[in-house]
């Protein structure tokens, strides 16, 4: 019997800081044309409705997970899991990176990032809330996904929480500006090790959004993809706005775990012990 596959988009774009009216019609845009390619799911880049430097002016950019434009947005493509990233204001002052799985024409869930750098030229920490809680969310019969936004990638502690779940689809919307963290650290060269690593070690496919272009002194170099469970390119971005594809199935990815089985071998009650002791 032959199992379920899941046709699965990347949207590499660059959103304009603080125009949350135009990014939104341009995600309308984005969804459409996946719909035209018939995807299933679609992900867009870190804080994709938004921009990224917020700064200061992040409580003008926030909205919370009831708000009608995430609805509407929503609506486009019901038969689409779209996952867009947001600022999230959840109360008076208490704001969030954060990304809004949208499906059958609602909000269906909501991941806030974890992992918030403050360091090279990053400065999350001053401005977000840090999320506290994974999301396995069922974007397909069969296919369930986890986001790790961005930053998250880079603890690995969050990386295997997140595979004990055993989704079936890592999720990676990032905001990756080259030199970013400093002129010695090569986003462009660590990312493509980062999610490569994570797939072959877990038997997972990644899909990878990043953003393409410039924003304020910051040059956002795309280089979205999405990986198989062996660590595979099945897709990879030019440079350039774009929209990748590629289709995943059930029976290589059970291949890779069989061949793999790192969650088999966890040993979860020793490490939560060694961590106890640490």
């Amino acid at each position: 019997m032959k199992t379920p596959k899941l046709s699965v988009g990347a949207v590499q774009f660059n959103p304009v800081l603080l125009d949350l009216d135009g990014n939104l019609a341009k995600h309308a845009d984005w969804i459409e044309k996946a719909r035209q390619r018939a995807v299933e799911l679609l992900l867009f880049p870190e804080l994709s409705l938004t921009g990224y430097q917020l700064g200061r002016q992040a409580p003008e950019a926030a909205i919370s997970r009831n708000d009608r434009r995430l609805h509407e947005l929503a609506q486009v493509a019901p038969e689409i899991c779209v996952v867009v990233g947001f600022a999230e204001q959840a109360s008076p002052g208490e704001y969030y990176n954060a990304v809004a799985y949208l499906q059958n024409g609602e909000v269906s869930a909501v991941y806030r990032k974890i992992n918030l750098p403050t360091y090279g030229g990053l400065e999350e920490g001053k401005w977000f809330h840090a999320g506290e809680e994974l999301v396995l969310s069922e974007c397909k019969e069969s296919w369930r996904a986890c986001t790790l936004i961005c930053a998250d990638l880079w603890n690995p502690a969050l990386v295997h929480c997140a595979m004990l779940r055993r989704p079936e689809l890592l999720l990676a919307p990032v905001n990756s500006a080259s030199a970013i963290v400093s002129e010695a650290f090569s986003n462009e060269t660590n990312w493509q090790i980062n999610v490569s690593f994570y797939a072959m070690l877990y038997g997972v496919p990644v899909v990878m959004a990043n953003r393409y272009g410039k924003e304020g002194d910051a040059w956002f170099w795309g280089g979205s993809r999405i990986l198989g469970p062996r660590g595979e390119v099945l897709a990879l971005a030019e440079d350039r706005e774009c929209l990748i594809s590629a289709e995943l199935d059930l029976e290589s990815i059970a291949a890779a775990r069989f061949d793999h089985p790192a969650i088999r071998d966890a040993d979860t009650p020793l490490i939560r012990r060694l961590l106890d002791n640490h």
